[in-house]
């Protein structure tokens, strides 16, 4: 038994990188700085380590020969899920360049919204480390920030120390939309985050009024969305009168149409913000399964965000056309390579097509896909790089047992080879 320490994570997105764990053989113990997050990733027992070819057991060389197989004769594969680490990434481009498959990370329409904001009008972000030692307000809008990362006001905001401030725990904390869920929010000093609460769909009015108070236009209206215009004006004179105001936003909690378009708005605020004197910058939420490591190997390898083809012989890029659900709804797949490396409980859309699955250990499949190979999961089973949400840094992740499961990254690599 062993116990290792300062341990990153790849599950919460924010980069924790503190966690202490006791390995016995390969059982894991999360005892010391774990969350509701990563505690239950890291624990999760190996529930099946042999692959399995139409629900039998067979070698991995056995698995890998059939999945190329089924990819051999496929006019439009798809590969969906790009739920692993940066070489785990970088060996799914290259089997869709090879096989002319479709790459679509599963969390792109969530993404998608930031996308479209950044690519019509650009933005004004800032990371974790500046967040930590500069903010002096933080505007949480539309999510539950607590739930997406239970850690993250203990590790960015009531830090002890900071470079430039005084005293963090003097930072202030306004929620708007979404009430926090837990009391991770509340100041050292006892102060409370302030709450404007509203319904997620009344966001898009919301927000474009908080951006017109902060140009300094009037408003006739005394309330929008049950918050009362007074109290919004209040919240555009505090991000005004901060020194480095933050204004967050979770890009998945926003689910209602063009909900790009209130991004953009929350965006536009704090490019407004800075034109009127004082720093403030946007923080979108993200970084979980994958999700930025996905979008930055694709984009650095195609130069588009990973929802691309590569059926002509070179990667096309449609944010909208190359949905996995689109595309198996329409009929326009005849494969389903489902790449899943962090979460058991991310199930690979239903379908009937021939399906390969590429998972963590302990799936438990409603239909047994046509391959099945069981892979190690990065910073656990195999070292590896994972990007946190602010997509700034890539997280060096630890091994920290022998499970004797393979890569993803080996896996995609021997089907490549294979073909």
């Amino acid at each position: 038994m062993t116990e290792i320490t300062e341990v990153p994570s790849p599950f919460c997105g924010i980069g924790t990188d503190d966690l202490s764990i006791q390995v016995d053989g390969a059982t894991l113990k999360v005892i010391a700085n774990g969350c509701a997050v990563n505690t239950p990733a890291f624990e999760q027992a190996i529930a099946d380590t042999t692959p399995r070819v139409a629900g039998q057991s067979v070698s991995l060389e056995a698995a890998t020969s059939r999945a190329a197989e089924l990819l051999r004769g496929t006019n439009q594969p798809l590969i969906g899920g790009c739920a692993t680490d940066v070489n785990g990434m970088r060996a799914l481009l290259a089997l869709a360049d090879k096989s002319g498959a479709v790459v679509d990370n599963l969390n792109f329409n969530n993404a998608r919204r930031n996308l479209l904001a950044l690519q019509d009008s650009g933005w004004i972000n800032t990371t974790l480390a500046e967040l930590k030692n500069r903010c002096d307000l933080l505007l949480v809008v539309g999510t539950d920030l607590e739930a997406f990362a239970p850690r993250f006001f203990e590790k960015y905001l009531w830090n002890e120390e900071s470079m430039f401030l005084d005293s963090t725990a003097n930072r202030e904390i306004i929620y708007l939309g979404k009430a926090p869920s837990g009391n991770a929010s509340t100041a050292p000093t006892g102060q409370k985050a302030t709450v404007l609460p509203c319904a997620d769909a009344d966001l898009p009015d919301v927000a474009a009024v908080l951006s017109a108070l902060v140009k300094g236009h009037i408003l006739h209206a005394q309330n929008i969305a049950g918050i009362a215009i007074n109290d919004l004006q209040a919240v555009a004179d505090k991000l005004k009168a901060a020194h480095y105001g933050v204004v967050l936003w979770g890009a998945a909690a926003l689910a209602f149409d063009q909900a790009e378009l209130t991004v953009q708005t929350l965006c536009s605020i704090v490019k407004d913000l800075n034109q009127l004197g004082t720093r403030c910058s946007g923080f979108p939420l993200g970084g979980k399964e994958g999700d930025q490591t996905a979008n930055q190997v694709c984009g650095w390898t195609t130069g588009y965000p990973a929802r691309v083809n590569f059926a002509r012989g070179y990667p096309e890029y449609d944010p909208y056309l190359y949905d996995t659900q689109t595309l198996l709804n329409n009929g326009e797949a005849d494969a389903l390579v489902w790449v899943q490396a962090f979460n058991s409980g991310a199930l690979p859309p239903k379908t009937d097509l021939p399906t390969i699955v590429i998972g963590r250990s302990g799936i438990k499949f409603e239909k047994e896909p046509d391959v099945f190979i069981p892979v190690g999961t990065p910073g656990i089973d195999h070292s590896g790089h994972a990007y946190r949400l602010d997509n700034v840094v890539a997280i060096r992740l630890k091994k920290l047992r022998d499970s004797g499961l393979p890569s993803t990254a080996e896996v995609l690599t021997a089907i490549e080879q294979a073909l």
